[in-house]
């Protein structure tokens, strides 16, 4: 047959069969790595396995008394401390303004929406609240009694530079 006897045969043969073997063998530690590698992210929620069932967790109790509650840096956009369970928040409707409207919030008691609402990407103040700022929710959190998935070592700005070293 022709090619039966060409030199260059058996060189290709051997440096595919070699490139083979390797995958196989690099395959074959990185499974064996993988069973026995130290797990660096430690698991925060879900199933051991990764299929594995796990009971949803009870939902978080909105917080609901009302307090205004301390930011922990500047500019930091303010946590809901009421229940916003069935607040409707459409284009057409939203139910915060309803109370933190400025014309509303002498009636209401509630704090008035930040003046920084009421201006468009160039600073131009509107007369009403700017559309990029329209849904509360992007920014601002319903307070919870939800307990933290890790712990924080976050400590407030003037804490820090007061620390004894």
């Amino acid at each position: 047959m022709r090619g039966q006897d060409h030199p260059g045969l058996k060189r290709l043969r051997t440096p595919l069969a070699g490139a083979l073997l390797g995958g196989m063998l690099v395959l074959a530690c990185g499974a064996i790595y993988a069973q026995n590698a130290p797990q660096i992210v430690p698991r925060i929620t879900g199933a051991p396995s990764p299929m594995g069932d796990v009971p949803a967790p009870a939902l978080a109790r909105p917080v609901i008394d009302d307090k205004r509650v301390m930011r922990n840096y500047p500019e930091q956009p303010p946590v809901i401390p009421h229940s916003i369970d069935n607040y409707q928040l459409t284009l057409k409707t939203n139910r915060c303004l309803d109370c933190h409207r400025r014309q509303f919030t002498e009636g209401s008691g509630a704090p008035m929406i930040s003046v920084t609402h009421f201006m468009d990407r160039d600073g131009q103040v509107l007369a009403d609240v700017t559309p990029r700022r329209y849904f509360c929710t992007g920014c601002h959190v319903q307070q919870t009694d939800a307990q933290p998935l890790v712990p924080s070592t976050f400590k407030d700005m003037l804490l820090v530079g007061s620390e004894k070293k």
